[in-house]
């Protein structure tokens, strides 16, 4: 590996969007960024689906052979309020410039030319730059309904080069998925990002799981958002009604590279958590152990990824 620099001041930002409003979710956004900048952060990461929310709870009408009106004008407020990129995006990356940071942050991206919608993930450089487009390449159950899959090669396992290391993300559940995790891990990621609406147990047992296997830096960032803040002018109000007080807990957190918590996860409110992460742990956790140098046999196991980059 390259000479890169040793000490990373990461923040993780546990947010609650401000439900079904792109404007106001924006506001909010760059406003933690301000705060993360004042407190050192050099890395900023936001949870999956932030900008304009994550519709939990919510069918928006569907059901197996039929949709109903009043889903279908609920959808409409979503769509509404997705995210076109880079159109939306201007305050972002004029704040990552302000705070000389990289950003990261999930959105629902709204395709400029039709109607489909992607959950996707940004990445901006200190520059101001947009540095990585990544769209979730199979969302997960009803997910379906609202996001189409990615199928733009150069939105399947972008990475991007920090002074820290190389950068990916996959999002949710997209880190279940094997053979995507090794796209990322044979591309040398020292920094893996796992955006994510995913407060069970288990899933903590599968982020730390992923930092021994990568022997990389995992960075868990979770929502946190109640019942009470879904707009009272939806129509499925039945639907959110059976929703938790409580419908999303967090338990965002960072994990080092031998699967040890940097942080414990926070649950239960809203919270930026800072952390100062040393380089150095990547590389020497790989000494016996190299997901994709030296413990493979390419002569036997190998993985094509038709992503552009030829890998």
């Amino acid at each position: 590996m390259k000479n890169l620099q040793k000490h990373l001041r990461a923040a993780i930002v546990q947010a609650a969007p401000v439900l079904f409003d792109k404007k106001a979710t924006l506001e909010k956004v760059v406003r933690q960024i301000q705060e993360a900048t004042a407190n050192g952060a050099e890395l900023i990461v936001f949870p999956e689906s932030l900008v304009p929310c994550y519709p939990y709870g919510l069918t928006f009408g569907f059901t197996v052979g039929s949709r109903k009106e009043e889903g279908r004008k609920d959808w409409k407020v979503y769509y509404d309020n997705a995210v076109l990129v880079p159109d939306d995006t201007v305050s972002l990356a004029a704040a990552a410039k302000k705070a000389r940071a990289w950003v990261s942050i999930g959105v629902t991206e709204r395709d400029p030319v039709n109607c489909s919608l992607y959950c996707t993930n940004l990445v901006f450089s200190p520059e101001g730059k947009l540095a990585s487009v990544h769209r979730k390449i199979k969302p997960t159950g009803s997910e379906r309904y609202i996001w189409a899959d990615s199928h733009v090669p150069e939105t399947y396992f972008p990475v991007v080069d920090t002074p820290w290391g190389r950068m990916g993300s996959l999002i949710c559940w997209e880190n279940y998925m094997p053979l995507a995790r090794v796209a990322l891990y044979q591309k040398g990621i020292s920094l893996y990002l796992a955006p994510n609406t995913n407060d069970n147990p288990e899933w903590q047992d599968t982020i730390r799981h992923i930092a021994i296997e990568g022997h990389c830096y995992v960075f868990n960032v979770d929502q946190y958002f109640t019942r009470d803040m879904y707009p009272a002018d939806l129509l499925e109000q039945e639907e959110i009604g059976r929703l938790n007080d409580i419908v999303c807990r967090g338990g965002s957190c960072i994990i080092d590279p031998y699967g040890h918590c940097v942080t414990e996860p926070v649950w239960d409110r809203e919270a930026i958590v800072y952390a100062d992460l040393d380089m150095d742990k990547v590389p020497m956790s790989r000494m016996e152990f190299d997901a994709t140098g030296h413990y493979t046999r390419p002569d036997i196991l190998e993985l094509k990824v038709h992503d552009g980059e030829g890998c």
